[in-house]
């Protein structure tokens, strides 16, 4: 018998079952060698995994399981020693890569659990992240609402359509079922249903305002979810169905005023409105949070645009009053210039037809001097001219009052002897008092300058007021007049906290009191003087007067810079009248003195002009007589006219001169005056111009001298006026204005 290299089985086999064996061993090597095709595959496809020589290892661990397994499969029969070699070198390498790989597995189990921590980390990161986008859409989405809700609240200025467009609006965009507004009362004790989404209440209602509900709403600036039997929340009819979830939030009434609404109040005890909000009834539906910040946000937006409404109907009103003030202030501004016109018309009437006779009287008196007089009658012929002139300085102040009173007056500047003014307003003043018995009394400081820089006439002005009110209202006594340079300690007075003296080299401050023994004023009634057409009570019942003077006066001395007031012990003690001006000083004594001395004549032998052909244009029949008289007292030869076209068709180039009147109605001056320069385009041919007025304003005066006029002469005119005139025209061919 042949010898065999086999291990004989211990116990016999069934056949069966070895076969299943052989087959699950050939399934489970097929299975084994697949395994690391797939992770080879694996391992190709994947660039992150970092294991990738532990799956080198796991791999030869499993083929050499399936190698184990598939050499097993020798084994059901007979064989040899060499299988068996195979299969026990088999299990020792597969027993060999098992257990490296299992120690490996203890180390790498760790990084595995950490990635799965960092995984569930993520995930809960991204869980995170996704609520918060969720949120962000939701304030998105309530942001949106909030815009589109303030833009139609604040589409419109009016109070009671904001309310219904906040309610409207609301229960689109939150799709409710009832949304309602309730108001304060005037008595601001209950709370009334102002307004209704679905309009299924009586607007009207009325509930307590200290209800605990209420209260909790208006104690906090939140929306406060409130009971759906709460007497507020009664909005909606009882039904089978569960009502849903109201809320509650409060709105700030910044003004009420003038604000009503069913009742409301003009200004509401209570700064808060309150709105109520009502979910759809049996709906699983609730509030959410952005929701109820949505609310919150619309009551805010809410109280803004009902402030800026009442603020707009504040300036409406404030606009409508200011419009009619100034309709108001428009018709007395045409009123008031209506009068100012009416009254210039006046003035302009009253002040042509007052020089006229006064041009009669300065004119003929004047002729009267330059006759045979005894002296007495050339003393009463030169007091009436003086009388007269002075007479004819107020008439240009009176009638001209709107000067004064609109500031447009200006002074008349010039040197002038300021002694010999007080003289003669005390010659001028001296035969009234005569005539009452009063004495008179003149005391100049040593100090005053014999000469000053002023305007003459306005100062004589005010001197003849003071001291002609202090004749007026003496009865016995007399009156003292002291004249002399205020010192600069004396210059403020405490009664003028207006008037601020300012010394200068060139400058000093004439100060003049004059004190009378007369009845005196209650200290009382000195303001009131000094405004126009107002007399003292006390005084009234013994003199008469315009009470004009002392306000002309006040004006006077206003512009020359000073100050006057009154002084008085009371009734039956006197009075004392000071004021202070502002006067320039001259450079030198002996060059001021010759400003004062008569001028000569050009020519001594032109006193009178003998032929010299004269033209008078004056459609008044005395002023035209009375003008011829004086030119042919001074020799001229005369020829009158009463209209511009005959004095157009009459003068000729034998005329020197044309004395026109410029306040003939209908007849345009410009006009004539042009039309004479165009009939003598020689310049030697043509006659002087000179215009006769009564108009003391600057303006008309310039243009009459713009037409080509030679001269201006302000009415009444003397025979000492009309020689000079004709001789500055004769020597010079131009004429500046003449007072």
């Amino acid at each position: 018998m042949e010898s065999c290299n086999c291990i004989e089985p211990q116990f016999p086999a069934d056949e069966l079952l070895m076969r299943y064996q052989y087959i699950s061993d050939f399934f489970i090597a097929l299975a084994y060698f697949s395994i690391p095709l797939e992770l080879i595959y694996f391992v190709k496809k994947s660039a992150v995994f970092p294991y990738r020589w532990v799956l080198v290892q796991f791999g030869a661990f499993i083929v050499l399981c399936g190698a184990t397994h598939l050499i097993n499969l020798w084994t059901f029969t007979m064989h040899s020693r060499t299988v068996a070699v195979v299969m026990t070198a088999a299990k020792v390498l597969t027993a060999a890569v098992s257990c490296a790989t299992a120690l490996m597995l203890v180390h790498i189990i760790p990084d595995l659990l950490s990635v799965k921590t960092r995984e569930l980390f993520l995930k809960n990161k991204a869980a995170e992240l996704d609520r918060e986008m969720g949120l962000i859409r939701t304030q998105e989405e309530t942001g949106r609402h909030v815009r589109m809700l303030t833009h139609e609240i604040r589409s419109t200025l009016d109070r009671h359509t904001i309310l219904r467009t906040t309610l409207i609006e609301l229960g689109r965009t939150l799709a409710l079922e009832e949304c309602a507004l309730w108001m304060p009362t005037r008595s601001g004790v209950e709370l009334q249903l102002s307004y209704t989404l679905r309009h299924q209440n009586p607007v009207g209602f009325t509930v307590p305002i200290q209800l605990p509900v209420i209260n909790q709403v208006f104690s906090t600036n939140r929306v406060v979810k409130i009971s759906p039997t709460s007497p507020v929340a009664r909005l909606r009819p009882s039904g089978k169905y569960m009502p849903g979830e109201v809320v509650a939030v409060r709105v700030p009434l910044l003004h009420l005023s003038n604000f009503q609404i069913n009742d409301w109040p003009e200004l509401s005890t209570k700064r808060y409105a309150l709105m109520v909000l009502m979910l759809p009834s049996d709906s699983a539906r609730q509030w959410h949070v952005h929701e109820l910040e949505l609310v919150e946000v619309v009551a805010d937006q809410v109280a803004v645009a009902l402030s800026h409404a009442a603020i707009l109907e504040e300036s409406m009103r404030a606009r409508d009053l200011l419009m009619e003030q100034n309709d108001a202030l428009d018709r007395a501004r045409r009123e008031a210039e209506t009068a100012v016109r009416a009254r210039n018309d006046f003035l302009a009437v009253m002040n042509h037809e007052m020089r006229t006779p006064m041009h009669a009287i300065i004119a003929l008196s004047s002729l009267l001097q330059e006759t045979e007089l005894t002296p007495e009658q050339r003393l009463m012929v030169e007091t009436i001219l003086k009388s007269s002139n002075l007479l004819a300085t107020l008439i240009n102040d009176v009638l001209d009052l709107s000067r004064l009173e609109d500031g447009s007056l200006q002074l008349d500047i010039g040197r002038f002897d300021l002694h010999g003014l007080f003289k003669e307003v005390l010659n001028l003043i001296q035969p009234i008092a005569s005539v009452k018995k009063l004495f008179l009394t003149l005391s100049l400081s040593s100090d005053l300058p014999e000469y000053a820089i002023g305007d003459e006439k306005r100062l004589m002005q005010i001197m003849l007021n003071v001291v002609g009110n202090a004749v007026k209202f003496s009865r016995e006594g007399g009156i003292s007049i002291v004249a002399f340079v205020a010192k600069s300690e004396s210059l403020r007075d405490p009664r003028a906290p207006d008037f601020f003296p300012v010394p200068s080299d060139n400058h000093f401050y004439l100060r003049v009191q004059v004190k009378d023994t007369g009845s005196g004023i209650s200290p009382q009634d000195i303001p009131k003087l000094f405004t126009k057409f107002a007399q003292s009570q006390s005084l009234t019942k013994n003199s008469c007067g315009s009470g004009l003077g002392l306000a002309i006066c006040k004006r006077f001395v206003n512009l020359m810079d000073g100050h006057i007031w009154l002084e008085s012990d009371g009734l039956g003690k006197g009075c004392t009248a000071i004021f202070m001006v502002k006067l320039g000083l001259c450079g030198h004594s002996n060059e001021a003195k010759l400003q004062f001395v008569s001028r000569p004549p050009a020519n001594p032998m032109l006193t009178n002009f003998p032929g010299l052909k004269v033209l008078v244009m004056d459609d008044n029949g005395v002023s035209r007589m009375v003008t011829k008289g004086l030119l042919v007292h001074l020799g001229c030869d005369v020829t009158t006219v009463s209209s511009g076209d005959e004095c157009l068709r009459v003068v000729s180039n034998e005329h020197k001169v044309v004395f026109m009147d410029v306040s003939v109605p209908g007849i345009d001056i410009y006009e004539v005056a042009v039309r004479i320069h165009e009939k003598f385009s020689k310049r030697r041919d043509r006659p002087l111009i000179v215009a006769l007025t009564g108009n003391t304003d600057r303006v008309t005066k310039e243009s009459w001298l713009r037409v080509g006029m030679d001269g201006v002469i302000l009415k009444p005119v003397s025979v000492d006026k009309m020689r000079s005139v004709l001789s500055e025209l004769l020597d010079h061919r131009v004429l500046l204005e003449v007072q």
